[in-house]
């Protein structure tokens, strides 16, 4: 395979494996249950969370193709490690806020991804600066994650 396959190859991989997330979040809608929590004035629309994670998801697809692409093997167990946890964090919150009905679970889980995304940010911008700079929105957004989960938890204690 030549040159620009393989890196269109490994840039659909990445994003692949981005959305794996989504396709869990999928399977758990708010129900009655969210709908009857106390939420702060500032909780955004439902219709808002698709296309931001949308965008979202393809950042962190394309930071992890780049960083990819630019390290060597030595840096790469480290760097895609923490990539791999905070996929997977991001992948469990949904079911421990929607599907176990559990805010203050979720809560735990959002200050871990929150974690791992800086420790991701970090060790990408050694790598690559610019797909450190790419999950720079994603942890924005988790950090405003955060403080809504930690909101309504506490709304709803």
């Amino acid at each position: 395979m030549d040159a620009p396959r393989v890196a269109i190859a490994t840039l659909l991989v990445f994003l692949a494996i981005a959305f794996i997330p989504s396709l869990i979040a999928t399977s758990f809608s708010p129900d009655a249950w969210y709908e009857a929590l106390a939420k702060p004035s500032w909780n955004p629309p439902a219709w808002l969370f698709g296309p931001v994670w949308t965008v979202l998801y393809t950042l962190i697809g394309y930071a992890g193709y780049l960083a990819w692409r630019s390290s060597i093997a030595n840096q790469r167990y480290a760097a895609f490690s923490i990539y791999a946890i905070q996929l997977l964090l991001n992948a469990l919150w949904t079911p421990l806020f929607f599907g176990y009905h559990s805010p203050g679970l979720a809560l735990v889980n959002i200050v871990a991804q929150w974690v791992a995304i800086a420790l991701n940010i970090a060790a990408f911008h050694r790598i690559k600066p610019a797909a450190g700079l790419l999950l720079v929105p994603y942890l924005l957004w988790v950090s405003f994650a955060l403080v809504l989960n930690a909101s309504i938890w506490i709304l709803n204690r």
